[in-house]
């Protein structure tokens, strides 16, 4: 009878329904439950590496209902190959969490939106700014490309920033700043990461450079970042690194690369005003009030910098300021209650990081989730494919990094 049944489905659509089906359930777990994330770049090393593919669960600091409606699934942002944008900005949803299974603590490692993420130009190899590009911050050859027009502005919404992971420094709340590389919150030494990283000069004696040891020790060739000479190199090393690179020979020398030099009073650092916040460095910073729901701040001309973005891109105000008096949504004022939590970000290779440092404070409607596990890890280095998988940190936890 089966055989007959007029109504009985091809096994063409059978297969078109289980596979339709499987791709909206795999885009549900990803959009409320469980996504999945690959390490980019180096700023988290030692503590997640580049290659490293992650587990992130949305339930954590609450799942977050997407802003945006129309979107192909399983894609963040990008669809590959067509190298065009992968979602419709129109019709989009208000901001909404549902409530969380614990609240974001000091030290925990986090996946959230690039705050400055929501006017960008899209490279091959990294996406940029507009506030990089009008920072100069952004390579020769790509500033020229932008200013030349032949490079398309895409503006995002908040939910299709790229993906940024970092270790949460300070919550909302908290002073801090940053004094000779030690970071200090409300006036207390916080706790460093176990694998926390700084750029050094390395001077090897004459003849006596071995670097056969390096790969051995967790130090890639990414983390050589310069030779200075024949006997010298800038390598980003974690204190025990450090040790191990000491050992080779007595007479080699580490030394701390002086950031004052390389920063000095550039501007890099947000809030990128050297008038108000001068010499202001990666390893001298701050002092900077991280912003809390429901707290009052003095503002004037000499601070605004710090929270103008804050009040009018974050919370969507209207600020001017006329005749060295502040303007907000047309009223004068002095100060300004916030209406959200902010964090502080920070990689844990601090001298190869981009993060709240240069770009400020990120706000909790800007949080994903909580990194949980490590599920697949490769890494650049190898002479075959299995040489390139990091078997050791397969299925390794994450979610409370030391």
């Amino acid at each position: 009878l089966q055989a007959n049944n007029p109504y009985r489905k091809s096994a063409t659509r059978e297969w078109a329904e289980a596979i339709i089906f499987a791709v909206f359930a795999a885009a549900f777990i990803r959009m409320f439950l469980i996504e999945a994330y690959v390490i980019p770049t180096p700023s988290m090393e030692g503590s997640l590496l580049v290659g490293d593919f992650l587990f992130v669960s949305k339930a954590h600091y609450g799942i977050r209902t997407p802003e945006t409606v129309l979107m192909v699934p399983l894609l963040h942002n990008r669809i590959p190959i067509l190298n065009t944008e992968s979602y419709l900005k129109e019709p989009s949803l208000p901001y909404y969490r549902l409530p969380a299974l614990e609240s974001i603590d000091r030290n925990d490692p986090v996946v959230f939106n690039f705050p400055e993420g929501d006017s960008v130009y899209v490279f091959p190899d990294r996406t940029w700014s507009i506030y990089d590009y009008r920072r100069g911050a952004v390579p020769p050859e790509e500033a020229r490309q932008i200013k030349a027009g032949t490079k398309k502005l895409i503006t995002r919404p908040m939910d299709k920033k790229d993906h940024y992971i970092k270790r949460c420094v300070g919550i909302s709340g908290d002073s801090l700043q940053v004094i000779d590389r030690q970071v200090y919150i409300n006036g207390q030494p916080a706790k460093n990461p176990k694998y926390l990283q700084f750029m050094y000069i390395v001077t090897f004696p004459a003849g006596a450079i071995n670097t056969s040891k390096f790969s051995e020790w967790g130090i890639s060739k990414g983390d050589i970042i310069a030779q200075q000479g024949n006997l010298s190199y800038v390598i980003i090393l974690s204190d025990e690194q450090k040790a191990k690179v000491e050992s080779l020979d007595p007479n080699i020398e580490v030394t701390p690369v002086d950031m004052r030099q390389l920063d000095g009073n550039s501007g890099k650092f947000f809030p990128h005003d050297t008038e108000h916040f001068p010499g202001w460095t990666a390893d001298n910073y701050g002092p900077v009030y991280i912003p809390k729901k429901g707290a009052t701040v003095k503002i004037s001309p000499e601070n605004l910098a710090l929270y103008r973005r804050v009040i009018e891109v974050y919370e969507g105000n209207q600020v001017a300021v006329r005749d060295g008096k502040i303007f907000i949504n047309g009223q004068e004022t002095d100060a300004y209650t916030f209406r959200m939590n902010y964090y502080w970000m920070m990689g844990d290779n601090r001298h190869n990081s981009e993060d709240s440092r240069v770009w400020g404070f990120v706000p909790e409607d800007h949080v994903v989730g909580k990194p949980v596990i490590i599920w697949f890890s490769t890494s650049k280095e190898g002479n075959n494919i299995f040489s390139r998988i990091n078997f050791k940190r397969i299925f390794k936890p994450v979610g409370n990094l030391e």
